[in-house]
């Protein structure tokens, strides 16, 4: 019996001491095998997208003691669309904006409120191998489309027009994206180009442009910050703040531009919105008593309308789905 239990015994951790070793050999493997890889995680290389933006409002009044326009109307509309591009070390933004507005009043008439074109087109060569450093290179025009005036009262002065003025940026630098909200981008160098193709305004030598001439340069530091985000399920926020210094005149006089977008969503397609835009330049000098100061110019608009997103498409290049195809066909042969 003793005998039996010694075999028996003998046997078991035979086999305890067997196993035990499979499973660290099998432990041992499995811990120092080679693990693949994706080095590209993103599932596409263009992404396109955008969103419209209709506000209407109306007023009347009859017999208003506190006083006012009898009637007054006004539309504003927005346009945007984006095409953003990336592959694993390069990107590249495309954005563009359009901004329409339009009021009447009994007392004041037929006026613009808002009038802006803008397009900005920014690309980067990642630097880092956490993907938040790029070398960047950006373009930037911004004009509107129609003529403007200043008014006092009922008389007005005739400020701007197609192109009159446009702004043009070409700037090299690096762009700081520490998340997929922000984008900050620094330039040593960058070239800014002031245009004033209307003649009366160029002879006038609005804008900083010289008298009777038509395109003004200059080169200085630029910073642009972009945010967007939803800061809650139903309000997002789009911002964007431009900083330019002229190296060679007046460098303290640092030149801003603004814009702030609020969306507060009250149902699938209709959104209650705040919009903010700041300005200022030394050289656009058209305020104060004589109309030879520079100040700061503020526009604000807030409005209820139709407001529908732009259906985001991606799409994925043909040699990154052949790549892919690849891989997978590698994974297969090699099970």
């Amino acid at each position: 019996m003793k005998k039996w239990l010694a075999v028996i015994f003998s046997s078991l951790l035979v086999n305890f001491s067997f196993a035990q070793d499979v499973a660290v050999a099998k432990l041992r493997n499995e811990t120092s095998r080679n693990i693949k890889k994706e080095t590209d995680t993103s599932t596409w290389n263009w992404k396109r997208g955008g969103m419209y933006n209709f506000n209407l409002s109306q007023s009347s009044l009859s017999n208003w003691a506190a006083g006012g326009d009898n009637f007054n109307m006004a539309f504003t509309s927005y346009f945007n669309y984006f095409a953003y591009y990336q592959r694993p070390r390069h990107s590249w933004d495309n954005n563009f904006d359009l901004n329409l507005g339009y009021m009447q009043s009994s007392n004041l008439g037929g006026r613009k409120n808002d009038d802006r074109i803008d397009l900005l087109s920014k690309y980067g060569y990642k630097i880092d191998s956490i993907g938040q450093l790029y070398i960047s290179g950006l373009f930037n025009v911004r004009s509107q489309i129609f003529d403007g005036y200043s008014y006092s009262g009922t008389t007005s002065n005739f400020t701007s027009s197609l192109l009159s003025p446009a702004y043009i940026i070409l700037s090299a630098g690096v762009d700081y994206k520490p998340n997929a909200q922000l984008s900050i981008f620094f330039s040593p160098l960058t070239s800014r180009s002031t245009l004033v193709l209307n003649r009366n305004l160029a002879n006038a030598g609005k804008y900083g442009v010289p008298v009777g001439k038509y395109f003004n340069r200059e080169t200085g530091l630029f910073v642009t910050v972009n945010y967007n985000n939803n800061l809650t399920p139903t309000i997002n926020y789009r911002g964007r703040a431009d900083f330019f210094s002229n190296y060679y005149e007046k460098p303290e006089n640092v030149n801003l531009y603004m814009t702030n977008l609020f969306t507060f969503k009250l149902h699938k397609n209709f959104s209650a919105t705040y919009s903010l835009d700041l300005m200022y330049d030394d050289k656009i000098r058209i305020f104060g008593p004589n109309k030879t100061s520079p100040g700061l110019q503020l526009k604000s608009i807030i409005g209820i309308g139709y407001v529908k997103p732009l259906t985001i498409k991606k799409t994925i290049s043909k040699l990154k789905m052949v790549a892919a195809v690849e891989n997978n066909a590698g994974g297969n042969s090699n099970k």
